[in-house]
């Protein structure tokens, strides 16, 4: 019920829309039923006059009848019309809360799952949801008008042959039911299927480069053709279902006309049944048969349409694991204070990454942390960030704990320099102005001279406009690393988070970013990870981690005297 009344509720901005449509359906339904009854009435009354009366009863007839039809000419293109931009409409709205909650989720969830995968619950499942949107109400209460209204009918032409055309339609009602659960399975696990195969789609093309490299185009063909061929055989599954129960339907359908021929004939054998009104029984039988196959026809829409409504539900039921705690506030301009305070983390029940973190960045200083890969440094500044939570002890900016600032405030008083950059789609100028949406030309070009990367910008056919490519395609890996950073020095944030940001550059271009984020570090706090100790030798403080622990700390001299851990790094690297 909570899963129909959310579908509901995107009907509620268009209401007005969807009631002139439902009104439209209603109006095209009556007349539709008016002319087999139009007809009985003339075989009784009219057609057994004399050849003028008959025609002068027809004129007006025909005139009103073409009023009528004019009628219903103007709602069903209503209803063709404003009826589907309705639930393109519903569609966007669907759309649109889907990502905004994608946005909102957490690290942690797509960690989890897989792009291939969202992208088809926020695509091709919405197709199926905007039909039912759209023609499963309509469907709805076209059926209903005809079936009640023509079954009304038949009931004063014979209520015995009804009765009989009552039983077979409820035959067919029972067995649609039991149908139900089995569309239901075999059109859920379409959608699992396809998404599998989306999944599958986007893997392999991202990754085309290391594809080609390897030369293993055929392997991804197989893994993509095993795929598909599952998905194929889930079709297959769907549509013998569905083979069945509209094979099983129309069968009954035929049935139903062999029932009422036999009965026909042998009330009009009694005398009970006039040949003529079994002709206008017949076309009322044929006016009740086609809204009982809509109904079936809903039946399927509505099962492909609410399994991936249901599919659509279960993101937006997902809370996220890291949001606004309640009565969080934003935080102030701040001084960079930052305190890691008994600070243990792990994912998800899983082992222990980190263990009693504990250290101090005072404002304006860099601290660096140093050690072996998977020990715990990247998660260290994720925390900072509130990508992850911390699981125990603290993390704290100038005295307050981030749990208790707005996401958005604290994010937006830290920049972030990764090692595994990512580029939008777009234009160099937009790819910088991430940093700062509202920055002035003047402003986007200072910040691209001190990433030094201006000279190469305007080496571009289009300068700052030039397009890059999905992923930034056209750059190179050191070109990458640079653009990311010039959108830091845009956003211009009192910290920092470096991660090994000169670890795609040249010797020479490295010389000068490390020159511009020193000039960029002055009274502004820095959190650095290294892998390259000769990168972190002036830092204030480096930090060894081990195991998700801190094995050593202190200036790059001390720790080399101590001739522990960091020596023996050291030593690795001169």
């Amino acid at each position: 019920m909570d899963l129909f009344k959310r579908f509901l509720h995107y009907y509620r901005p268009y209401r007005w829309l969807f009631i002139a449509d439902m009104i439209c359906v209603i109006i095209a339904s009556a007349i539709d039923l008016l002319f087999p009854q139009l007809l009985n009435l003339l075989t009784k009354d009219v057609f057994h006059r004399g050849p003028e009366a008959i025609m002068k009863v027809i004129v007006w007839v025909g005139l009103g009848l073409l009023g009528l039809y004019l009628v219903r000419y103007f709602c069903m293109y209503f209803t063709t019309c404003w009826g589907h931009v309705m639930g393109a409409r519903m569609e966007t709205d669907m759309r649109r809360d889907l990502f905004h909650h994608y946005q909102r989720l957490s690290f942690s969830y797509y960690d989890k799952n897989n792009t291939g995968e969202m992208m088809s619950r926020i695509v091709s499942d919405l197709f199926d949801i905007t039909e039912l949107c759209h023609h499963g109400p309509e469907m709805l209460l076209i059926s209903s008008i005809k079936i009640i209204g023509s079954f009304a009918i038949l009931l004063t032409i014979n209520w015995k042959m009804t009765l009989i055309l009552l039983a077979v339609t409820l035959c067919i009602i029972v067995f649609s039911a039991f149908q139900r659960k089995k569309m239901r399975d075999v059109f859920a696990d379409n959608r699992k299927k396809i998404a599998v195969v989306n999944s599958r789609i986007q893997d392999s093309l991202s990754g085309i480069r290391v594809v080609k490299s390897f030369a293993n185009e055929k392997i991804e063909i197989k893994k993509f053709e095993g795929t598909n061929e599952a998905f194929l055989e889930s079709k297959r599954s769907s549509y013998r279902v569905m083979g069945m129960f509209h094979a099983t339907n129309n069968f009954m359908q035929g049935f139903l006309y062999i029932a009422i021929l036999i009965s026909g004939g042998y009330f009009i054998a009694k005398g009970t049944l006039e040949p003529t009104e079994l002709a206008v029984y017949a076309l009322y039988i044929g006016l009740f048969l086609g809204p009982v196959d809509m109904l079936l026809h809903f039946t399927e829409a509505f099962q492909r349409g609410f399994s991936g409504f249901r599919r659509f539900a279960e993101i937006l039921n997902q809370i996220p694991d890291i949001r606004d705690n309640p009565g969080a506030k934003d935080l102030p301009p701040t001084k960079g204070h930052v305190v890691y305070q008994g600070v243990g983390f792990s994912y998800e029940q899983g082992k222990e990454v980190l263990h009693d973190i504990s250290f101090e960045i005072r404002p304006g200083t860099t601290v660096a942390l140093a050690g072996a890969s998977g020990g715990g440094k990247s998660t260290i500044c994720s925390l900072l960030s509130r990508f992850y939570e911390v699981k125990e002890g603290s993390v704290s900016i100038d005295g307050y704990d981030i749990r208790d600032l707005k996401l958005e405030s604290l994010r937006r008083q830290i920049g972030i320099v990764q090692q595994d950059v990512y580029i939008f789609n777009g234009t160099v100028r937009e790819n910088i102005l991430y940093g700062k949406p509202d920055a002035t030309e003047e402003e986007l070009i200072l910040a691209a001279k001190r990433a030094d990367i201006h000279d190469f910008i305007l080496s571009l056919p289009d300068g700052y406009d030039s397009e890059l490519g999905e992923r930034g395609v056209r750059l190179s890996g050191g070109q990458k690393q640079r653009l990311s950073i010039a959108r830091v020095f845009l956003k211009n944030p009192p910290i920092l988070i470096l991660d090994e940001a000169t670890s795609s550059l040249d010797n020479e271009s490295e010389r000068k970013i490390q020159a511009a984020i020193t000039e960029l570090s002055k009274g502004r706090t820095v959190l650095v990870i290294a892998h390259r100790l000769s990168t972190i030798k002036n830092a204030d403080e480096i930090i060894m981690i081990e195991d998700g622990k801190i094995a050593e700390r202190g200036t790059h001299d001390s720790l080399v005297a101590q001739n522990g851990v960091y020596a023996k790094y050291h030593a690795l690297t001169t």
